[in-house]
C-alpha cells in the first residue's frame, strides 16, 4: 500500500510525462474526487495509506485523463458560479467565460423588480446559466430549453441538485416557446465554424458534443436565426445576453442592426477578446 502523498507524487510525474497541463493540480482533483473529500484535505491525510479499492478507481481516472478525456467529465461534479453541476458527454463543460457572462447578467438585473418577469435560457446544456440565474435572483421565472433530450434531463437533475424550481422544454431554439414572450434571454449557442472543429484541442474535439459546439459553415448560423426569430417572442424593453466566439463581435453586431434594437453592446472577456453581446428590445 502507498500513502496519499506517494500516490500524488507518482501520478503527478506520470501525467507530466504524458503532456498533461497542471499535472499536480489534476492529480489532486481526481484523487479528492475518488476519496470524496476536498482537495486541500489531502494534505491533512498526506501519510494515510490507501487500500487497493481506493487506488483502483483513481488509476482508471488517470488512464482516461491521459487519453485526453476532459477533467470535467472525470469528476463527480463541477462548480459553476456557486452551483454544483453534474456533467456527462451529452453537455459541454461550462467555461470560465460563461461564468463571467452570468456575473454580468446578474449585475445588470439587480435592482429591477423581477416579480412576474420571465427569463429563457436557450441552448441550456447542463443548465448552468439558468440555474445560476434562478439561484441568485429567485423571484425571476426561469425557463430552460435545449434541442438535446439528454441535455434537458441533465439540466433537470442539476436544478434539483441546487434546490431551484425551473421549467424545462425540449426543442429547437425558440420553437418550444410558441405563443409566449420573455423579458430576458440568455443564450450560449454553438458558434464554432464546421471547418474549425478539426483544429480544436483534442479534449474538446474528441469528447465534447459536436452539436453543442458547431453552428455550421460560418459559425454565425444561430445568431442569424436569432436575429430573425427573436422579436415576436420579446416583451417591450426585453434584454438579451449572448456569449459569442472570438472575432465574431462585428459580424454579430451587423446581424442585429434593425431599428427594433435600441441598444447593442459588445463586451470583452479577461483576455481582451470579444465574448459577450448585449441587446435591448424597443
Amino acid at each position: 500500500m502507498k500513502t496519499i502523498g506517494e500516490i500524488l507524487t507518482l501520478s503527478t510525474k506520470y501525467l507530466a510525462e504524458q503532456g498533461i497541463a497542471s499535472p499536480r493540480l489534476q492529480a489532486e482533483e481526481l484523487l479528492a474526487d475518488v476519496l470524496g473529500c476536498k482537495r486541500l484535505d489531502l494534505y491533512l491525510r498526506y501519510d494515510q495509506l490507501l487500500e487497493e479499492k481506493e487506488v483502483t478507481p483513481f488509476r482508471e481516472k488517470i488512464r482516461r485523463r491521459v487519453k485526453r478525456e476532459p477533467l470535467g467529465y472525470l469528476l463527480s461534479n463541477t462548480e459553476f458560479f456557486h452551483c454544483r453541476l453534474d456533467l456527462s458527454r451529452d453537455v459541454l463543460i461550462p467555461r470560465q467565460e460563461t461564468e463571467i457572462l452570468i456575473a454580468k447578467v446578474i449585475e445588470q438585473l439587480k435592482g429591477i423588480d423581477l416579480v412576474g418577469k420571465s427569463a429563457w435560457d436557450l441552448c441550456t446544456g447542463s443548465g448552468c446559466l439558468g440555474i445560476a440565474l434562478k439561484k441568485h435572483l429567485p423571484s425571476l421565472d426561469v425557463f430552460l430549453a435545449d434541442l438535446s433530450p439528454q441535455a434537458v434531463e441533465i439540466a433537470k437533475k442539476n436544478a434539483q441538485k441546487n434546490g431551484v424550481e425551473l421549467s424545462f422544454f425540449q426543442g429547437d431554439l425558440l420553437h418550444p416557446f410558441a405563443g409566449k414572450k420573455a423579458d430576458f434571454i440568455l443564450c450560449n449557442p454553438p458558434y464554432i465554424a464546421s471547418g474549425e472543429h478539426p483544429l480544436l484541442e483534442r479534449e474538446v474535439r474528441d469528447f465534447e458534443p459536436r452539436m453543442a459546439l458547431v453552428s455550421g459553415p460560418s459559425g454565425l448560423e444561430f445568431y442569424e436565426r436569432l436575429s430573425r426569430e427573436l422579436p415576436p417572442f420579446l416583451n417591450p424593453g426585453a434584454k438579451i445576453f449572448f456569449e459569442i466566439g472570438t472575432g465574431q463581435g462585428e459580424a454579430v453586431m451587423s446581424l442585429f442592426s434593425k431599428p427594433c434594437w435600441k441598444l447593442r453592446r459588445i463586451e470583452k472577456d479577461w483576455a481582451g477578446h470579444d465574448r459577450f453581446f448585449f441587446l435591448e428590445f424597443e
